[in-house]
């Protein structure tokens, strides 16, 4: 691969590190809660940011050694590792207890930031196979045995900042409901609704044409304004406590972000180059990605992909 092309990605690595460091402020994750999870809509953002969030979010990549990780009751680890399941990691994971009839239950989140909304398999499975894990690896570190009762609910919530046209502006929930084929005898649905999955999906508007948690996360992941405005914004409109780890985030994404655009200009990193493309290409890397880079069109993209019997 050319010095532009691996600059690119080294650029776009660093850029989605600081996306996940800013979508696991406390403050962030309650706007997301509110929004996401029915045992979070009626609270309000204060409580659920400083009461009901519990411990220190784990970001994707903090390695957990096996050896560190018996016991591991209550334990929280963004490493899933089985000898049969190989190895999952989450962009951000945390616990959260909600107040449910006058009691609070014990939640598992996960937050993921995606962009590649095609990424060549459908991504809902995926969603549900992170979902599947959550719950499998629950054994030893929440349950032991046969105690299935504390098996605790789960999300899996994904913020997909490209996807396709029809999903845009979307706000999507998967989970488990009861259905009766014969009679009507009723489960209580504690005992079965422990999965959910929540697209979130953003797109190509101005963060001022949207209300509520699409608003906030447009501006935040993909408006082109300051870091000082996005400070202000969050601080002003959003309630957001501004921490420093949030503002370092906050202008580390626009700084980022501005430098790919400048290299953009500069014919893409200079990745506009049909060889750059191609080794893109070869790599796997989706055109919305490429188009993103290099400033190109998707027909163009596709033109020499076409031509080199890519596609």
């Amino acid at each position: 691969m050319s010095d532009s092309a691996q600059q690119a990605k080294a650029q776009k690595k660093a850029y989605d590190e600081a996306c996940k460091r800013v979508l696991s402020e406390r403050g962030i994750m309650a706007h997301i809660l509110k929004a996401c999870t029915e045992e979070f809509k009626d609270c309000s953002l204060q409580d659920i940011a400083r009461r009901y969030i519990q411990g220190k979010p784990s970001i994707s990549r903090i390695a957990v050694e096996p050896e560190a990780i018996s016991p591991r009751i209550e334990s929280e680890q963004t490493e899933d590792k089985s000898k049969t399941e190989g190895t999952v990691y989450y962009d951000i994971r945390f616990h959260a207890a909600a107040p449910v009839d006058g009691k609070r239950i014990q939640l598992i989140i996960n937050l993921e930031a995606q962009n590649d909304f095609n990424p060549g398999y459908p991504l809902l499975k995926r969603a549900v196979y992170y979902c599947g894990r959550m719950i499998s690896s629950q054994y030893g570190t929440v349950f032991v045995k046969s105690h299935y009762e504390k098996i605790q609910k789960i999300y899996s919530i994904w913020i997909c900042t490209m996807p396709t046209k029809k999903w845009e502006y979307n706000i999507s929930r998967y989970r488990l409901t009861e259905e009766h084929l014969m009679g009507h005898a009723q489960a209580e649905r504690s005992h079965y609704d422990l999965i959910n999955i929540v697209l979130v999906c953003l797109g190509s508007k101005s963060y001022k044409q949207l209300k509520g948690i699409l608003r906030l996360l447009n501006m935040l992941l993909l408006d082109n304004i300051s870091s000082q405005e996005k400070q202000e914004l969050l601080a002003k409109e959003f309630n957001v406590t501004m921490t420093p780890h949030l503002e370092k985030g906050v202008a580390a994404m626009c700084n980022l972000s501005e430098g790919i655009e400048k290299r953009g200009e500069k014919r893409g990193w200079d990745l506009g180059k049909q060889e750059d493309v191609l080794e893109m290409l070869k790599d796997g890397v989706p055109f919305e990605k490429i188009a993103q880079y290099t400033k190109l069109s998707l027909q163009v993209i596709a033109d020499i992909a076409k031509q080199n019997k890519l596609i």
